[in-house]
């Protein structure tokens, strides 16, 4: 079953295992570049008045999967907006293979939240305004931080995308590869790997990406009922855009050109970005931290009742009692 907010608006996804939480408002709209994409806002729910969370998705991400950590922000009595990036969930995909995850360039995300924020968030959100961003979002959501000061109070990442291990050539060395490669019109080739497979009950033993099999596969049966909200395979595009992103992340002088107040969550057992490159940004940050969360596999809002727990309770340590 969908639901449709109107009816030239966009669908939400509602199942009984992953219910959208009440009083949404979703809808499009469209970037200063003109690609269309998919928001949903909800307002807060009990307690007294705390601003709004901006939640950013990771790669192959939508707004679906996180309609448990929505209905978590608002209980604590903070509104939520969030959206799907260009190129994934139910925004705009952008080439003509619409399962591939493709961008132009880095910066794009950067268009997107920039335009969310002044589109929607700032009209119809009351303020402040605290920014939550998971894996590639989180590396975003750095990006932000470096070019704008007075958008966001704070600033919450979830695993951030700040390298890749096991590359051969390193950040840089990788960005210059794919980039050569884009370069010779190959820029729409899907990076796969053999142990790439759709998600199901069969791949849920040794996963990468969390320890709950219930969350793992509500997110599968979501995508059962909506097939178009996948997103596959990333592109040799997509990953020269992000190489070159890690990289910039890696430049002695990013950390001191991050100006917000940063709190950094490491995932202990992550196999899909550096938990090092996390250690690494965190001691270097003039304005943030990281803190490691034992026993964690990447998507730490997906994990078991009690490493969520460890993650909401940094949470509310670093904003929500600050908004007391």
């Amino acid at each position: 079953m969908t639901i449709i907010v109107d009816p030239d608006g966009p669908e939400l996804v509602n199942i009984a295992s992953n219910p959208v939480p009440e009083g949404v408002r979703a809808g499009y709209f469209s970037t200063s570049d003109k690609v269309r994409l998919r928001y949903a806002i909800w307002p807060k729910g009990q307690g007294a008045p705390r601003g709004t969370i901006c939640l950013v998705q990771g790669r192959a991400e939508f707004i679906e999967k996180y309609f448990e950590t929505v209905a978590d922000f608002r209980k604590r009595g903070f509104a939520v907006a969030t959206f799907d990036w260009r190129g994934q969930g139910g925004s705009d995909r952008l080439i003509g293979n619409k399962s591939l995850g493709y961008v132009d360039r880095f910066e794009d995300y950067w268009t997107d939240l920039k335009s969310f924020y002044g589109q929607i968030v700032l009209p119809d959100c009351p303020g402040p305004y605290y920014l939550v961003g998971h894996s590639m979002g989180g590396l975003a959501c750095l990006n932000a931080g470096t070019r704008d000061r007075m958008m966001f109070e704070r600033m919450f990442l979830s695993a951030p995308m700040l390298a890749l291990d096991r590359q051969p050539l390193g950040m840089t060395g990788m960005a210059r590869v794919t980039e050569t490669l884009s370069f010779l019109g190959l820029g729409q080739v899907p990076v796969r790997r053999r142990a790439d497979k759709p998600a199901s009950d069969l791949t849920f033993p040794g996963n990468p990406l969390t320890s709950d099999m219930v969350r793992y596969m509500r997110m599968v049966d979501v995508l059962k009922a909506q097939p178009g909200l996948e997103t596959g395979s990333p592109t040799i595009r997509w990953a020269a855009a992000a190489f070159g992103a890690m990289a910039e992340a890696g430049r002695d002088d990013f950390p001191g050109r991050i100006k917000i107040p940063v709190l950094m969550l490491a995932a202990a057992r992550d196999e899909v970005v550096s938990t090092a490159a996390i250690e690494r940004l965190g001691l270097r940050m003039r304005t943030g931290h990281h803190l490691m969360v034992g026993g964690a596999r990447h998507e730490l809002f997906m994990e078991n009742d009690a490493i969520r727990g460890q993650v909401l309770a940094a949470f509310d340590a670093f904003i929500t009692d600050l908004t007391v």
